[in-house]
């Protein structure tokens, strides 16, 4: 008795792991709008099902049959469905009637697709069977039970992997049937597990193994489906055989692992983790397949699209997929192809970048060339000369290595295709230093659309470094900058030439009167409408650069000490006229664009030394504009105290001590250069 009890606590155990093969139906039944007596009499059936399966060990010893009780009885041969006893009739109601079981076999649970009972129905066999009886009883006296309980795991074997088979063709086989199947395979697996726990001899079929055996037939099945894909490939003229293959090949496995995590995941197991046995099959089998094309010699575009579908198309487009993404384990994957198939197609796919990348830069500076030497000028876009170079050129960098780098996943790989944009750069300052040179008639419009460019090289350079190795960002800016001072110098030298008649009156005694300067003033506002043409930021920075180089012209001519200050009074009329003076230029420039509002504190500065009486102060003013403008030097500040004749030899000396001992004991934050740019004897 003992025993009996054991048996059924662990029946009850299995009968928990997975859902009867009728429950799906059996929740529709009893929720649909029955009358009510046949809601107790199905409720009743399902009762004396689970009932049968549990009992009936000792009226049936063989073939696995068991009595379901007939619950259902009409009056006159009519279902009690259609036809239920009445409260007067006489007879006795569903409470009292005695219920009568049905026999269901093994044989009906396999041809109903209900696997997961059928197993359990062979378990509860195997383990009466192997029991508390001996190897030699068993073998003695039970041998044809035996026999026939292997023939029954066969058939059932046979079943449940032909369901699998099946099991993504849509409409082949019912969730239900597939649910089933694989409950049993895990609880077969389960069995196993006790078996090799138990102190006792298995059957000649245990371990039977099952888990292996499903993962073989869905690797066949996985196999069979590639090699056959049952999606049709869209149509693609360009294709090659190679690339319509692959294409091919991976709409089949989108589609599969769509159908795994979208509805065969919801009948399995969570323990058997589906998912991600298909996708590791799939990416196994598809790894096989692509290895041996990478191994072919394969031209160019064959080679460039194979690495973008392994790169980048299978992650992006398969298995980060938003339904996909969670279910599969994309790290446990690892790579569809090794390094050492990879690393070909890389080189081969970034050396065509590289090449076309080099022509394509040439063809767009030739262009530009040829537009030149015809005499035409740059195009207008709101009234200034632009370029395309800069911008096509661009373009074609940011696409191409932010392509490169999805592709080969290295940037250092990625930006060695720009390793050629240091001789091409160079080639764009050789054709601006001959514009230059020619001086032709449409060289100054070219020159102000090339300043556009250069800033657009500029900032991508320092902005989209990500794009270039270091040494060819750093090698760039440096044409870059040299080529914007060349074209600053070429735009501006005009306009110094039309005003060296008013330089020359500079720091004379005849600029002390206020007219000399005003004509300045208009002569550089006439000037000032020549430099039209470039983008506003160019411009802007081209009007600082003027204004910078005016103002270093008018120090230069002051510090040449044409002008003798030899009384307060005389010092202190210098100092309003530099004052005034600079608060024009300050206006007339920034008013045109300059940004330069330094120079202004220059020329304050340098006025506030010369109305200065007391050597102390003269002292302080003068470290102060050292610590303000670092490349001031002696030699500046010699011929500036020159300009106060009442000053002594030794007075001068003593501020340039003062000066040289002060700069030594403070760090001075760099500023751009000015002084460096202001020669004196």
């Amino acid at each position: 008795m003992l025993w009996i009890l054991q048996n059924r606590r662990m029946r009850l155990q299995r009968e928990a792991a997975g859902p009867p093969c009728s429950t799906p139906t059996t929740q529709q039944f009893l929720h649909s709008d029955l009358p009510a007596r046949f809601s107790v009499y199905w409720s009743r059936f399902s009762s004396w099902i689970t009932m049968g399966l549990r009992s009936n060990q000792t009226e049936n010893n063989r073939g696995g049959r068991f009595k379901i009780p007939k619950i259902f009885r009409g009056q006159r041969g009519q279902d009690a469905v259609t036809s239920p006893a009445s409260a007067t009739d006489g007879r006795r109601s569903p409470k009292e009637e005695k219920p009568q079981r049905v026999i269901v076999t093994f044989e009906e649970l396999l041809n109903t697709k209900c696997f997961h009972e059928a197993s359990q129905l062979l378990i509860e066999r195997e383990d009466r069977l192997f029991g508390e009886i001996t190897e030699a009883k068993a073998l003695k006296d039970h041998n044809d039970e035996v026999d026939k309980l292997a023939a029954d795991y066969g058939d059932l074997e046979t079943s449940v992997l032909h369901t699998l088979r099946l099991s993504l063709i849509p409409g082949e086989v019912s969730t239900q049937a597939l649910a089933s199947a694989a409950y049993a395979i895990n609880q077969e697996v389960h069995q196993d597990q006790r078996w090799k726990e138990r102190d006792r001899t298995p059957p000649a079929w245990r371990p039977k193994g099952w888990k292996k055996l499903h993962d073989d037939t869905l690797r066949s099945l996985v196999e069979e489906r590639m090699d056959n894909p049952s999606t049709p490939p869209a149509v693609q003229v360009d294709q090659s055989s190679i690339q319509a293959d692959v294409t091919s090949m991976g709409r089949q496995l989108k589609a599969d692992l769509l159908l795994v995590v979208e509805v065969v995941k919801n009948y399995y197991p969570p323990e058997l983790d589906i998912c991600n046995l298909y996708a590791r099959l799939y990416h196994q089998y598809l790894s096989a397949r692509l290895r041996k094309i990478a191994d072919f010699v394969l031209d160019e575009k064959d080679s460039s699209y194979l690495l973008r579908w392994v790169n980048v198309y299978y992650y992006t487009e398969i298995l980060q997929k938003p339904q996909l993404v969670n279910e599969i384990n994309n790290e446990a994957l690892g790579k569809l192809l090794p390094d050492e198939l990879l690393e070909p197609l890389e080189e081969q796919y970034l050396s065509k970048q590289q090449e076309e990348l080099t022509t394509y830069i040439g063809r767009v500076l030739e262009d530009a060339k040829e537009k030149w030497i015809k005499g035409e000028e740059p195009t207008r876009e709101d009234g200034c000369f632009v370029s395309p170079v800069a911008y096509d050129i661009i373009q074609l960098i940011n696409g191409r290595v932010t392509d490169a780098e999805k592709l080969v996943r290295d940037r250092s790989k990625a930006q060695n295709i720009t390793c050629q944009l240091k001789g091409l750069m160079e080639r764009f300052k050789t054709f601006q230093n001959e514009i230059i040179k020619q001086n032709r008639s449409n060289s100054r419009p070219f020159i102000k659309a090339n300043l556009g460019c250069i800033e657009q090289f500029t900032d991508v350079l320092l902005n989209r470094s990500q794009l270039f190795p270091k040494e060819v960002q750093e090698h760039c800016l440096l044409i870059l900058r040299d080529m914007k001072q060349s074209a600053h110098t070429y735009l501006l030298k005009p306009v110094h030439e039309s005003l060296k008649p008013q330089y020359r009156k500079l720091g004379t005694n005849e600029w002390l009167k206020k007219h000399i300067f005003d004509k300045l003033l208009e002569s550089i506002k006439q000037e000032l409408q020549e430099l039209q043409g470039s983008v506003k930021s160019c411009h802007e920075e081209l009007i600082g650069q003027l204004h910078q180089e005016v103002t270093a012209e008018y120090v230069k001519r002051l510090l040449k000490g044409e002008v003798k200050l030899r009384n307060k009074e005389q010092q202190e009329e210098a100092c309003d006229m530099i004052i005034d003076n600079a608060e024009s230029l300050h206006e007339l420039f920034t008013n045109t664009g300059s940004k330069e509002e330094r120079l202004r504190k220059i020329l304050t500065m340098i006025a506030e030394v010369l109305k200065l009486q007391g050597l102390p102060a003269i002292q302080m003013q003068v470290v102060s504009l050292g610590t303000t403008f670092p490349d001031l030097s002696e030699k500046h500040v010699s011929a500036l105290l020159k300009l106060k004749t009442n000053l002594t030899k030794a007075d001068r000396k003593t501020v340039k001590d003062t000066l040289s001992e002060t700069l030594k004991d403070v760090s001075c934050v760099a500023v751009r250069p000015f002084f460096s740019t202001v020669q004196v004897k």
